[in-house]
């Protein structure tokens, strides 16, 4: 689909996430992680098709700020030759690209006098990028310095990078919400590329049609990387709560799944995870000869995701459940509440949307201390995945809880039943997508406040 490629260079953007040990002492880690670190990764044949600019020992620091650093000025150096830009997750892609927004200063002028700046203080990486900036280079500063510092950043990647021909991302399920934004920085003159689905448990398929629409990416399911059954979705998306194993009669064939129709996944693995619910639910589409192909639809139960975090409905009530405890000891309830995964920063933070009511006689303002202490409850309640991404890999902002005037939630009713819910079956939604409902909870708040610190998190 796309020529010479093998010409150039990719600037992807890759990196290690932390790990923990168990307690027999067997490392736990992702599973980019696991393959980055292995001989596959580190001891690969020399492929045309998959250059990168960044050494192994950049990709590999433990610290992903000096890494993105490193990174992106290994990109800047290389900008002529690269060919290609990308990360794993769209969310990476774009908080690298926020980062350069927010260090370029300092990128360039490593650039114009040769020489890594001292906040790198990783050994692997300082002695990886000797070679990069071997020798002064006050001509490619000045470029870059006017492209990054005398004109708007719409469509900048393609002023960084003049001769990348697309964009590869996983940008699809949660990863769509960050379509806009990318197509913001590449001025929508570069192609959004999703080329595969794949999971820890199993890889699933590819994209058979890598230059469609990011709306439109269907993968085509590969029968050889796993034994891949279906449990049929009735209502529409409804899913059984049901976490044991399904039984046979429960469960549709590759083979026999129709098009149309939704589907949740189910994989026997040549590792040995066996009728395992992978938690993913998709869509038929069509078929590539005999194979189906799906469009992948959202994760079981998910409500709130930002990066590699997934919150279902279940932790969020918990973790609510607990913060409100902090509320109810202060003379104040929690009458109802909502949630919403907020992109339009880097990186994106949870938001929840609160309805407070006094148990006290007069109205006073909400202490501030009040509410940030149920900032953080929240946060230390969710699960290990979500305090990491904030702690360790900062891929997510502070969790902000806005509070909304009284009767906000019964407009909210209001509004969703005149859209067609059921008065007598409807419940808050708790998680609330874009559109009128979120203008009209957003025109209804009166005071926001946000996490003060990371939650707790060890390795």
């Amino acid at each position: 689909y796309v020529s010479g490629l093998g010409e150039g260079k990719a600037m992807y953007l890759l990196f290690v996430k932390a790990e923990t040990l168990t307690n027999s002492g067997i490392p736990v880690r992702s599973v980019l992680t696991s393959y980055y670190k292995s001989p596959h990764f580190l001891h690969r044949k020399h492929d045309l098709y998959n250059n990168y600019t960044s050494p192994d020992e950049v990709i590999l620091c433990p610290d992903s700020q000096q890494s993105m650093y490193c990174q992106l000025l290994c990109g800047l150096v290389e900008r002529q030759h690269v060919l290609r830009l990308g990360a794993v997750f769209a969310s990476a892609f774009l908080r690298s690209i926020s980062f350069l927004e927010q260090h370029w200063c300092d990128l360039v002028n490593d650039i114009r006098i040769g020489k890594l700046n001292s906040n790198v203080t990783n050994t692997e990486c300082r002695l990886a990028m000797e070679g990069f900036l071997a020798l002064p280079n006050p001509e490619l500063a000045d470029e870059l310095e006017e492209i990054c510092g005398h004109g708007p950043w719409k469509g900048i990647l393609g002023r960084l990078w003049p001769n990348v021909k697309y964009i590869e991302a996983v940008l699809t399920g949660t990863m769509a919400q960050y379509i806009p934004m990318l197509e913001f920085y590449s001025g929508g003159r570069i192609p959004l590329v999703c080329t595969m689905y794949a999971s820890s448990e199993s890889y699933f398929g590819v994209n058979l049609r890598p230059l469609c629409k990011p709306t439109d990416v269907s993968y085509t399911i590969l029968p050889n990387m796993a034994y891949f059954e279906f449990i049929p979705l009735e209502d529409g998306l409804r899913v059984t709560d049901d976490e044991e194993v399904v039984g046979n009669d429960k469960l549709v064939s590759l083979v026999d799944v129709k098009v149309g129709c939704y589907y949740e996944l189910v994989v026997t693995t040549f590792s040995g995870l066996y009728r395992y619910r992978v938690g993913d639910v998709l869509q038929v589409t069509g078929f590539y000869n005999r194979v189906p192909q799906f469009k992948f639809i959202c994760r079981r139960n998910v409500i709130l995701s930002i990066d590699t975090d997934k919150t279902n409905e279940e932790d969020l009530h918990n973790s609510v459940t607990r913060a409100k405890k902090i509320l109810e000891d202060r003379n104040h309830i929690l009458l109802e509440y909502t949630s919403y995964p907020d992109t339009s920063t880097v990186p994106g933070h949870y938001v929840l949307f609160w309805e407070i009511k006094s148990t006290c006689e007069g109205v006073k303002p909400l202490d501030p201390q009040l509410l940030e202490s149920c900032c953080i409850s929240v946060e230390e309640s969710l699960d290990y995945i979500y305090r990491r991404c904030r702690a360790h890999d900062k891929s997510v902002g502070p969790l902000e809880i806005r509070v909304v005037e009284a009767g906000a939630f019964d407009a909210l009713m209001d509004l969703l039943v005149s859209q067609g819910s059921s008065i007598n079956q409807y419940k808050t939604p708790r998680c609330i997508e874009s559109g009128l409902a979120l203008k009209l909870l957003n025109s209804k708040v009166t005071a926001s406040f946000f996490s003060p610190r990371d939650p707790e998190w060890t390795v």
